[in-house]
C-alpha cells in the first residue's frame, strides 16, 4: 500500500507544478483564479492520500476546510472580476 501513496503523492505533486505554471502564465485574471483555485482542491488531495497514508482520520476536517476556503474564495473572486468587467 506504502507504493500507491507515494504514487498518489507523486503524481499530485506533478499536478501542483503544472498548476504553479499555469497560475503564473495565465493570460486572465479568471484563468490564474481557476489555478489557485486547482492548486487548492490538488492540497486537499494530498492532505487526504496523507491522512490515509498515516491513518490519521483527524486530517480530513481540515481537508473540508481547505476545500471550502477553496470554494468560497474562488466564488467571491469570480463574483469581483465580474463586477469590475476586467477578464
Amino acid at each position: 500500500m506504502t507504493i500507491a501513496f507515494t504514487v498518489a503523492l507523486a503524481m499530485l505533486a506533478a499536478a501542483a507544478g503544472i498548476t504553479v505554471g499555469a497560475a503564473l502564465r495565465g493570460p486572465t485574471s479568471a484563468d490564474r483564479v481557476l489555478a489557485v483555485d486547482l492548486l487548492l482542491v490538488i492540497l486537499a488531495g494530498g492532505l487526504a492520500v496523507g491522512a490515509a497514508a498515516g491513518g490519521r482520520p483527524d486530517l480530513l476536517v481540515i481537508v473540508v476546510v481547505v476545500a471550502l476556503v477553496a470554494f468560497v474564495g474562488t466564488v467571491a473572486v469570480g463574483r469581483a472580476l465580474e463586477r469590475s468587467g476586467r477578464r
